[in-house]
């Protein structure tokens, strides 16, 4: 039912209605317009709005549009990407590939270092007599739990962690393997000293192993005519044969002033080594002398308690007297060596 201002109904409660400021609603096919009763004027005016009304509108206009926008951006957000999302993203993308790049090439360095352990365990100590470094030391931890704790709350936070311990684990190993190899080469370096200080070869030119004309071990005195221990080997030789040191060393004596010696030489070469060099007819170095393997230190003769020209040459170790002859190991053949070996244990008379 649609009313107008000329209805009946209105102008039957007209002298009701003007006596109090009511407002009425009426509706046309059109639109939905408020009016309101001015008692001056007797006459139904359009309302206008309060202040509050308006601020009421414009409040709600707002929201709306707010509402609706949010609605709007969070669908945008879900399904579409802005540039610097897209940049963002990929950059993102491109250090997770980087990563796992690393990660492979960190698998690469662990095999290699894997079998530099494995080598400088079974091999490299082993040539030097070193004991091999234990497991637990190659791969001991590098820090404690909340090492890695600046790595959590990201998206790829565990590939962060995992990544930065491997690398932590990898360079501690690269350390421990470093100081390994430090040790390594200085073995090796004392190992070159050694085999240059060890007393490796014959004091004198051996054309004939006939010259050896005693060998270590109990003998018969040449002079007292009893078994006694000889301490060294005798070199036969013609009086002025060149005798050489042995090893590198320094002259730690060369006089006549110990018994039965004669003219004698004798050289520390470290290492535990001493030799001595007897009964020559002339002394070429002085005490405090470096010497090396192979320098003439005097020559043969046939001084002190001895009944021939010969040149009597003992190796100690450790202030202990060795056999000499286990240390002819340079410059002779094998089977010069075993003749060596065999005419040196014979049981023959001593010069001295």
């Amino acid at each position: 039912m649609i009313y107008t201002l000329n209805s009946p109904i209105v102008l039957l409660f007209e002298g009701f209605v003007h006596s109090y400021p009511i407002e009425y609603y009426f509706r046309n096919s059109m639109s939905k317009i408020k009016y309101t009763y001015n008692p001056k004027t007797l006459q139904y005016e359009p309302a206008k709005p309060t202040v509050a009304e308006r601020l009421k509108r414009v409040a709600w206009t707002l929201a709306t549009g707010l509402a609706f926008s949010a609605v709007v951006i969070a669908i945008a957000w879900q399904f579409f990407r802005s540039p610097q999302q897209v940049k963002e993203s990929r950059e993102i993308e491109v250090l997770r590939l980087n990563y796992e790049i690393m990660e492979k090439r960190m698998e690469l360095a662990e095999a290699v270092l894997e079998d530099l352990t494995r080598r400088d365990n079974d091999v490299y100590r082993a040539v030097f007599e070193a004991e091999p470094i234990p497991e637990d030391v190659r791969k001991a931890g590098v820090g404690g739990t909340d090492r890695y704790r600046q790595f959590e709350g990201y998206n790829n936070s565990e590939l962060l962690k995992r990544t930065t311990e491997r690398l932590d684990q990898l360079s501690r190993r690269l350390v421990v393997q470093s100081k390994s190899y430090d040790q390594l080469f200085d073995m090796a370096r004392r190992k070159e000293d050694l085999l240059l200080a060890m007393p490796a070869i014959m004091p004198m030119k051996v054309s004939n192993p006939e010259q050896i004309a005693s060998g270590f071990g109990y003998r018969i005195h040449p002079v007292f005519k009893t078994a006694r221990f000889h301490a060294g080997v005798d070199f036969t030789a013609p009086i002025g044969t060149p005798i050489y040191a042995t090893g590198n060393g320094v002259v730690e004596r060369s006089d006549a002033e110990s018994s039965g010696y004669g003219l004698h030489v004798r050289i520390n070469h470290g290492f535990g080594f001493t030799t001595l060099y007897a009964h020559m007819s002339k002394i070429l170095v002085n005490p405090g002398q470096k010497v090396t393997r192979g320098q003439i230190i005097g020559l043969s003769g046939n001084t002190g308690l001895s009944t021939g020209p010969h040149c009597h040459y003992e190796v100690h170790k450790n202030g202990e007297p060795v056999n000499p002859v286990s240390y002819f190991i340079a410059n002779i053949s094998p089977e010069e060596y075993s003749r060596i070996v065999r005419i040196a244990a014979n049981p023959s008379q001593t010069f001295d």
